[in-house]
C-alpha cells in the first residue's frame, strides 16, 4: 500500500491523535543546535503537531496483532459460475507470491499502515524537500538517524528508507518526499543483521 499526498484527512480522528506507532527501538529524536535548528523550524513549522512516539506505541500495542501473527492471506481470484463467461475486458487479480503482502506479518502490516500515513502527512507541505529537511522532519517524528538509510536527492525528490524492524518483524518503509507527489510504501527488510537498502523487497 502506498500513501500519496492526497490531502485527505487521516483515517480516523483516533488515528490523527495516535496516528503512528514508533518502535521502542527508535528512541527519541536527537537534538540539534545552530543552523540545524533553523532547518528543523522551517521543515516542520507548517504542519500540525504529530502524535508522540509514546502515543503511537500505545496505539500499536492496543490495536495491532501480536508479534509473529501470520499475514492476512489475500483472497484468491474468484472463478465465474459454471456456464457463465467472464466479461472480455475483465481483469483477474493475481494473488501476490512475494513482497510486503505475503512477507510481512500481520503486526508489521498494521503498524506499517500507521507509519506510512503519519510520515506522508508530515512531508506533504514540505517545500524543496532536500535530504537535510527530510531528515529534520523524520527526526522530529522520532525516527533516529540510525533508522534512516540511503537518504538521497534526485531532482525535486528525496528518497529514503526507514528500518522499522522490531520483535522479530521485517518492516521497513520506502519513501519519496516530493511535495504533492510524496509516496510512502511498505517494504520488507532482512530478518536479521544490519539493514541494507539494496536487500529490501518492495
Amino acid at each position: 500500500m502506498s500513501v500519496r499526498s492526497s490531502r485527505r484527512p487521516l483515517l480516523t480522528l483516533a488515528m490523527t491523535a495516535l496516528a503512528v506507532l514508533a518502535l521502542g527501538a527508535c528512541g527519541t529524536a536527537k537534538t540539534t543546535t545552530g543552523g540545524e535548528e533553523a532547518v528543523r523550524a522551517e521543515a516542520v513549522g507548517s504542519r500540525q503537531p504529530a502524535p508522540t512516539l509514546a502515543q503511537i506505541k500505545e496505539h500499536i500495542e492496543r490495536s495491532c496483532p501480536p508479534p509473529g501473527a501470520p499475514p492476512a492471506t489475500p483472497p484468491s481470484p474468484q472463478a465465474p459460475p459454471p456456464g457463465m463467461e467472464p466479461p472480455a475486458d475483465m481483469v483477474v487479480p493475481i494473488t501476490p507470491t512475494a513482497g510486503p503482502e505475503v512477507e510481512l506479518n500481520a503486526r508489521d502490516w498494521c503498524a506499517g499502515a500507521l507509519h506510512e500515513q503519519r510520515i506522508a502527512e508530515a512531508l506533504l507541505d514540505l517545500v524543496d524537500p532536500t535530504p537535510t529537511k527530510v531528515r529534520a522532519i523524520l527526526n522530529d517524528l522520532g525516527y533516529v538517524d540510525e533508522r534512516i538509510h540511503d537518504l538521497k536527492q534526485s531532482g525535486a525528490t528525496t528518497r529514503f528508507f526507514l528500518d522499522l524492524r522490531e520483535k522479530g518483524g521485517r518492516l521497513c518503509l520506502d519513501g519519496s518526499a516530493a511535495g504533492e507527489e510524496t509516496v510512502v510504501d511498505k517494504c520488507v527488510a532482512p530478518a536479521t543483521g544490519p539493514f541494507t537498502p539494496g536487500d529490501r523487497n518492495q
